[in-house]
């Protein structure tokens, strides 16, 4: 038997380190070749590391949130003959700070040391954290916005005994809480349910959610922009009512052929229109050689929420698409986004970035301009509000625009200039097809 040491590849670019960000084995798996063992995240994709041979996992190189150097060691496999580990050869470890250290070198803080869970696994590195303690000891609620998983049978019992579900941990499939689950969430007595309603008891559990992978790449992006970008929002209202219904009547006569429209699309038109009058806007400043680059190719970020953060997509020559084209790859590249498998083009080498969430949008929303682009658009949700026209109150579809702009190149009047002649183009829409 020998120990085959798989080393952290070098991904290309230039790129002298990355982060790893979750291990799909353990120490004591038997695994087999081409099996994907972990995943790394450079700055602008995340990388499935697979296995070169077949063997059984000896020891992990360092532990998940951790930034590894490129060519010290990720992983020793215990392998049938000898290996490619030398007899009395050191490992190489990664001598990068862990990701927690933030984006600029700065020291990690030490952290409080939790009481041990498990035996530590061997590692190459410094152990790992131990584990936090399980709900279901502990009945720590589930993350912000999850939701219990029950049988109206179980909600029923739930009820009778005064239980929470937000506070059960459940042990049936995909975390379905059982009956068993609540006689056990009982039984621990009255902190967790006993002769008050459990729903108003005093809940102190505290969680320790480490800041890795996409997430931490989303922290400092933002940090850095807001720290680089002196910002200025600006908000005006739109009447879409005869956008709207341009859309409606769109869908109605090409939707089961050419796919249905949203907003989206036809406010990409109207940019792109209006970035030919303003083509300021439509820019990348290189702050550290103080120069600003203006493209006449449109390449449009848009802002994509996913399972892990917020990631931008990039539609690329958004000028030359019409307007089911963008609709077509809007979809496309969102989809790419929220299963991982979006390219490193795709993600990367936008010049202007449109942030919508939706019937979520709010009245008003500010905006983190996308370094080191000058300009974001945040667009709001379509209400219907009473509006006087004509001297007579009538019912109008109003959405506001939201977009910010770094003050250092773009002055507050042509912000605002070009955000009245995108709100032209809308509330006129047929402007947007006249060239």
């Amino acid at each position: 038997m020998g120990i085959h040491v798989i080393k952290m590849p070098d991904i290309g670019e230039g790129i002298a380190e990355v982060e790893l960000v979750m291990w799909h084995v353990k120490v004591g798996d038997t695994i087999t070749e081409d099996q994907i063992l972990a995943d790394v995240m450079t700055d602008k994709a995340t990388i499935e590391i697979p296995s070169p041979v077949h063997g059984k996992v000896a020891a992990l190189g360092a532990a998940a949130g951790t930034v590894m150097a490129v060519g010290s060691d990720l992983i020793h496999i215990e392998v049938e003959g000898e290996g490619n580990l030398k007899p009395g050869a050191a490992p190489q470890q990664s001598t990068v700070t862990p990701a927690q250290a933030g984006a600029h070198g700065q020291e990690a803080k030490p952290q409080p040391t939790p009481r041990p869970t498990a035996e530590p696994e061997p590692s190459l590195a410094p152990p790992r954290p131990p584990k936090q303690a399980s709900t279901a000891i502990t009945g720590a609620a589930r993350a912000t916005g999850g939701k219990p998983l029950a049988s109206p049978a179980v909600r029923q019992h739930a009820w009778d005994l005064g239980i929470d579900l937000q506070f059960v941990h459940g042990t049936g499939p995909a975390g379905r809480i059982t009956h068993e689950d609540l006689d056990a969430y009982a039984a621990r007595g009255p902190q967790a349910a006993g002769g008050a309603d459990s729903r108003y008891a005093q809940r102190s559990d505290e969680r320790q959610i480490p800041v890795i992978g996409l997430r931490r790449k989303i922290a400092q992006k933002m940090q850095d922009a807001k720290r680089r970008i002196p910002h200025f929002s600006y908000v005006e209202e739109v009447d879409v009512t005869e956008l709207e219904a341009l859309r409606v009547r769109l869908n109605e006569r090409w939707g089961k052929e050419r796919g249905k429209l949203t907003v989206l699309p036809l406010l990409m038109r109207a940019v792109v229109l209006a970035l030919r009058e303003f083509p300021q806007m439509n820019a990348r400043f290189d702050d550290d050689a103080g120069v600003v680059t203006q493209f006449d190719a449109v390449h449009c970020g848009i802002a994509t929420q996913t399972d892990n953060g917020l990631m931008v997509t990039v539609m690329r020559h958004t000028e030359a698409r019409d307007l089911w084209s963008c609709a077509a790859e809007t979809v496309r590249l969102a989809d790419a986004a929220r299963t991982g498998k979006a390219a490193r083009e795709e993600l990367s080498g936008s010049t202007i970035t449109i942030s919508s969430l939706g019937p979520l949008g709010g009245i008003v929303t500010t905006p983190v301009i996308n370094h080191p682009e000058v300009a974001i658009i945040g667009v709001n949700k379509i209400v219907e509000r009473p509006v006087i026209r004509n001297g007579a109150v009538v019912a109008r579809k109003i959405m506001n625009l939201s977009s910010s702009f770094d003050h250092r190149v773009v002055d507050g009047m042509d912000a605002a200039q070009f955000i009245q002649a995108i709100r032209a183009l809308l509330e006129c829409p047929a402007m947007l097809f006249v060239e």
